[in-house]
């Protein structure tokens, strides 16, 4: 059985809008060695439509030359959650239809290994309303954005710190467990 792995780049009020506004804060290796970490557990991703369509154009091109990331994102199977994307074009993707609590308790059952899923505001905040997300990987950058979409519904729900790092950029590393 598979657990849900959300990472997530978000401002301190909470903010998961693309991120671009993460630019000037750079990338350094240990974020890098983090994400790589959590990727290398999960044997699938499960995405949003938007996020779909940003991170296709974004990485089916990329190399691992180019990129230690890119075998993990271009190899593995992509579940699209999405009633509205036809004909994805990204090798390994499947189209779950629209979001149905039951078929990601079937698919994190089914599969030997974790998903990871990354932004998919949409997606996310619907796993988290019904108890969905085992882990959130956050990576909280110190500024607030004051509008954009936010990480968290409005459904309470407890989590557990089991790491913390502050990155040299000035970003936090936020690593909580779903506690039901």
């Amino acid at each position: 059985m598979g657990d849900v792995h959300v990472h997530e780049f978000v401002s301190l009020d909470g903010v998961i809008d693309a991120p671009v506004w993460t630019a000037e804060y750079g990338f350094p290796p240990r974020m890098g060695e983090l994400i790589g970490g959590l990727t290398a557990r999960c044997a699938a991703l499960l995405l949003g439509r938007v996020t779909y369509e940003m991170f296709e154009p974004a990485w089916s091109a990329r190399t691992a030359a180019e990129d230690p990331g890119a075998p993990f994102f271009n190899d593995s199977t992509k579940y699209v959650v999405s009633s509205t994307l036809a004909a994805p074009t990204w090798g390994n993707t499947s189209l779950l239809g629209g979001y149905d609590p039951a078929t990601i308790r079937q698919l994190k059952h089914d599969l030997p290994g974790g998903l990871y899923v990354s932004g998919s505001a949409t997606l996310v905040r619907a796993m988290l309303t019904d108890g969905l997300v085992d882990e959130l990987h956050l990576f909280v950058y110190p500024l607030t954005r004051g509008d954009g979409p936010r990480l968290f519904p409005a459904t309470p729900a407890t989590f557990h710190l089991a790491a913390s790092e502050a990155l040299e950029n000035g970003v936090m590393y936020l690593n909580y467990q779903y506690r039901p």
